[in-house]
């Protein structure tokens, strides 16, 4: 149970509602998130842009890519509600079981080239609090693998992201 009052659909404001009700009809309930975020309508739809634009959206980096960076910063954050839902996505999204399983048992578990295995494992590094030590040499042996820069702040950004969402689940006990 979650370490605050959630609201319901019928506390939300218009805006939320509209956002909500499609999401109501597809799957019968609003998770905690939602309704944490639905706290506050500026900071929902923040929220809600970051999600729009960095994972549903078509961007630089695959969809693979993006889910298995939302799957390992979130269980390095020990957010089991995370992981558990982005197993959904990740499914949605075509990733396949083994794939899922795989990045659940760690970057050297995942059958894939060297080159995304970097990357995943600079942003564990980059999700982490001695984030600040990441050196200039790090991000080069990036671009020389071939990411652009565009892709590195996409990773990047999509990490502080979850570890931004893993802070709020963890914080207010959601999913428990």
């Amino acid at each position: 149970m979650a370490h605050i009052q959630l609201p319901e659909f019928e506390d939300m404001t218009p805006a939320i509602q509209e956002k909500a009700r499609p999401i109501l009809e597809k799957t019968g309930k609003l998770g905690e998130i939602f309704k944490l975020l639905a706290l506050d309508e500026k900071l929902y739809f923040a929220t809600d842009g970051m999600i729009q634009r960095f994972l549903l959206d078509e961007t630089e980096l695959s969809y693979e890519i993006k889910e298995s960076i939302a799957l390992l910063i979130s269980k390095e954050n020990g957010c089991k509600m995370c992981v558990d839902v982005h197993k959904g996505i990740a499914k949605m999204l075509g990733l396949s079981e083994k794939r899922i399983e795989e990045v659940l048992n760690g970057v050297e578990a995942i059958e894939t080239s060297e080159k995304e295995k970097a990357l995943l494992t600079f942003c564990i590094k980059a999700s982490k609090k001695e984030n600040y030590k990441i050196l200039k040499e790090e991000i080069d042996a990036l671009k020389a693998l071939g990411y652009t820069d565009i892709q590195i702040v996409e990773a990047v950004a999509i990490t502080g992201y979850f570890n931004y969402i893993n802070t709020l689940s963890n914080v207010f006990a959601l999913g428990e």
